[in-house]
């Protein structure tokens, strides 16, 4: 029988709902993980257990009282260190910023702690979250559950590798740029990155507001170990919180598509490097939609190159005109190296440029939506080579671009482009490291990419089981 810790969100909910065990009971056996994986992981680099404890006595009191419960009540999760949680440095991981305490909660916190999940701790990120590899100089580097010789993903390494080790059923994340996606398939566990509006967020520590792009393009969501958690956490992340303009009050399900629905097997463009250890991966994550019922065509996808490119030249413009000068002031040499790599990679826009580049964003997603309309899928890797080690963007700059230009092209594409992906695991390469296929789907269709990967996951297994297993 199963451990405490290895239930998923769903099941816990339930058990806790059904009176089977109590919301401490279920704590303490997270916390007992917690202290046994979390020293070789350092993933969770903030200790909440003694307001988890105080939380998980509320959370009982309330059942007992007969108080209505929440989708996730009693329910151990983890939020990432660059939102606000009341009390707690939003320090991004930066030294200079661990100063920085949160006077009120972020609406994901507000909206985790309303649906009666209870936070244990909080998980690490990159300086300012903006390395796809986890570490920094406040609370030092985050390793992969599966093998510490790779990396465990940023900028949410330290919510895929905690929720990966079974610590908390739930991790929050946030994606600008592959931030779930990329720890998702690192780790082997499942994610959405949904619709721009979808999950409200603000930072009440906040001095300043983002620029345009990193606020059309910065999302927050959730990482689990099976997608029915992911959708649950999806539903309690997804509340009102008028602290957001950006926030649309969509439905979280919509009309099925023609049956057999359509999926995209996404061409790789013809300069990419593949590695065909994944790429048979992804072949797999394909038959086995076939297999579900889904109609699989091998199709060119709309210019994943040119948004690439887009998201590159915007969100770097961003970083050197309005944020640059505060990343060097307190960034770490490590991480200024990898900044360069990245501004290297791009073309700094002028006023101009900037405006039409924006305006060539509206006709990209407007080829996407209209392709969307022939394929309400689209399955595509989300890098098309093996997982590098932990320091592989430290290497110069040719190495930086060959991880973000040539393995994870289709992250950033999506990024700036704004739609709902899901990550589902494919299975293991021989060297047993996880890999993850996304699932694109129209505006606020997070439904339809989840149920795709729901059709993976029943036929790949969750993966976390193996790695529990070993």
């Amino acid at each position: 029988m199963a451990e405490i810790w290895q239930w998923s969100a769903v099941e816990t909910a339930r058990r806790v709902a059904a009176r089977e065990v109590s919301a401490t009971e279920v704590l303490e056996a997270h916390l007992a993980r917690k202290a046994a994986a979390n020293p070789a992981l350092n993933a969770v680099v903030v200790d909440l257990s003694a307001q988890a404890r105080e939380a998980a006595r509320a959370a009982d009191r309330a059942q007992a009282s007969g108080a209505p419960l929440g989708p996730l009540h009693g329910v151990p999760v983890t939020v990432k260190i660059n939102i606000d949680l009341e009390g707690q440095a939003n320090s991004n991981g930066v030294p200079g910023l661990a100063g920085v305490i949160a006077p009120g909660d972020s609406p994901v916190v507000a909206n985790l702690r309303a649906a009666g999940a209870v936070i244990l701790g909080m998980t690490n990120t990159p300086e300012f979250s903006l390395r796809c590899f986890t570490s920094n100089p406040l609370h030092g580097q985050t390793y992969n559950p599966w093998d510490p010789a790779i990396t465990c993903g940023g900028s949410s390494g330290g919510a895929g590798a905690s929720v990966a080790a079974g610590i908390g059923a739930v991790a929050h994340g946030n994606d600008i740029g592959g931030s779930l996606r990329w720890p998702a398939s690192c780790n082997g566990v499942a994610t959405i990155k949904p619709t721009l509006g979808r999950v409200p967020a603000f930072n009440p520590s906040a001095t300043v507001e983002r620029p345009p792009m990193a606020q059309i393009m910065s999302v927050q969501g959730p990482l689990a170990r099976e997608v029915a958690d992911v959708r649950l956490a999806l539903e309690a992340m997804s509340r009102r919180d008028p602290r957001d303009p950006w926030w649309v009050p969509a439905p979280l399900t919509g009309p099925a598509p023609p049956s057999p629905i359509k999926v995209a097997l996404a061409e790789i463009p013809a300069d990419m490097e593949t590695d065909p250890e994944v790429m048979a991966l992804i072949g797999q994550a394909a038959a086995w939609l076939a297999d579900a019922g889904y109609e699989v065509v091998p199709a060119v996808v709309p210019d994943v190159t040119a948004a690439w490119r887009l998201w590159c030249d915007l969100i770097s413009t961003e970083i050197a005109t309005v944020q640059i000068g505060p990343m060097r002031e307190m960034g770490s040499a490590a991480f200024i190296g990898a900044l360069e790599g990245i501004l290297h990679m791009a073309t700094i826009l002028d006023a101009a440029g900037y405006m039409q580049a924006m305006a060539s964003r509206a006709r990209l997603l407007r080829e996407w939506l209209m392709f969307l309309e022939t394929y309400p899928l689209v399955l595509a890797p989300v890098s098309v080579c093996r997982t590098p080690a932990f320091d592989a963007d430290l290497k110069g700059d040719a190495a930086v671009r060959r991880i973000f230009h040539n393995d994870q092209r289709f992250l950033g594409a999506l990024s700036v482009l704004g739609l709902p992906v899901a990550v589902a695991p494919a299975g293991l390469t021989a060297a047993g490291h996880p890999v993850g296929v996304q699932l694109i789907a129209s505006r606020y269709r997070e439904d339809l990419a989840l149920d795709a990967a729901q059709a993976i996951e029943a036929r790949a297994g969750v993966l976390a089981h193996k790695l529990w297993a070993r």
